[in-house]
């Protein structure tokens, strides 16, 4: 598998690798952190269309794939995080995660699927303001319980194919039995691709090196043990090392389980710190413009600028100089902390 990417595209493994005296780095605000260490840089902005990735390349993951497989609409759903909807269903399947902040200071996932379509997932919740601006950019298919009108209004208005469980008539949605109400609404994530597999497949969203030795955050960045961050004074979450496994994900200081009883993993890391409009009764994530990131890769992390010119636009993530930064092959989870109440803590 790595010699075949590593085909697409010279490699860089002859770049030097630049250390620093990354010391644990805390970024907060409203939790009386402050500020310790470098701030992420500030390159000037420039134009982030799609990335172009060769054919054969999974579209959301940056892995090899037969290209007839991959001709299909990827799926995104908003998916539960309360205790009591732990252990999600299919949630390590997915391509990439965003996890985002709503009221009573919880979190939620807006999950995307597309290289791996489970056969169900869930519990699966409604919808929030900031949802558009985050799946804009993907196209295909958006999956929710429902919500507040002005925001299912929002999310209707999106080029993506809305499935509503408060509009569904094909019996898409299920209530698992062995799970308690409202966390027990489950998605037929394959049926739901299949009966639109007309749709185009997503546009990639990130930039990827030929294997995880020639990531821009090994080759540059600084090794980090564990990533800890808070949405708010109601939990946190950490990102374990693992050389062998990937980053191993925990919540409220005990492993996150899929329903296997397998901790949660990623490839990539990135932590992206956002603004937040707390004006409604419901906070709103702001995921367009720029702002100071994290990138985490091979048990190694590098400060970054995030930018995004519209709901639309993919995510550009750029170094100091403006180069674009390169992860691995493979998952991805966005973490969305805001910039007003959220940390995130970088231990070597």
């Amino acid at each position: 598998m790595t010699a075949f990417r590593m085909s697409l595209r010279p490699t860089r493994r002859s770049r030097p690798r630049l250390r620093g005296p990354l010391a644990a780095i805390l970024v907060a605000a409203g939790l009386g952190l402050g500020l310790v260490g470098c701030s992420a840089p500030q390159p000037e902005p420039t134009a982030s269309p799609s990335p172009t990735l060769p054919p054969g390349v999974a579209p959301l993951r940056g892995t090899p794939v037969d290209p007839a497989a991959s001709e299909h609409p990827s799926l995104a759903v908003k998916i539960d995080n309360h205790p009591a909807a732990r252990p999600q269903i299919g949630l390590e399947s997915a391509d990439l995660v965003f996890e985002e902040l709503v009221e009573g200071g919880l979190t939620r996932y807006a999950a995307i699927w597309h290289s791996d379509m489970p056969a169900e997932v869930g519990p699966v919740r409604s919808i929030r303001p900031m949802d558009p601006e985050i799946l804009s950019s993907f196209g295909g298919i958006v999956a929710y319980s429902g919500g507040q009108p002005q925001f299912v209004d929002a999310m209707k208005a999106t080029p993506l194919l809305n499935v509503i469980f408060d509009e569904d008539a094909t019996g898409l949605f299920v209530r698992a039995e062995d799970r308690d109400s409202p966390h027990d609404l489950v998605l037929a994530a394959d049926e739901t691709v299949r009966l639109h597999s007309d749709l185009a497949e997503p546009r990639a969203q990130f930039d990827y090196a030929d294997g995880g030795e020639d990531t821009t955050a090994v080759l540059a960045g600084d090794p980090t043990a564990t990533i800890v961050t808070r949405f708010s004074e109601a939990g946190g979450r950490a990102w374990d090392w693992d050389p062998a496994a990937g980053y191993l994900r925990s919540q409220d200081g005990a492993a996150d389980l899929d329903t296997t009883g397998t901790q949660l993993r990623a490839t990539n890391i990135l932590v992206l710190r956002v603004e937040v409009d707390r004006s409604g009764e419901v906070p709103r994530t702001i995921l367009t413009g720029s702002g100071e990131a994290w990138v985490s890769t091979g048990g190694s992390t590098m400060p970054a600028t995030w930018f995004k010119d519209g709901p639309a636009a993919p995510i550009r993530l750029a170094d100091a100089a403006g180069a674009t930064i390169e992860l691995a092959p493979g998952n991805t989870w966005i973490e969305l902390v805001p910039a007003d109440g959220g940390s995130v803590e970088l231990v070597p």
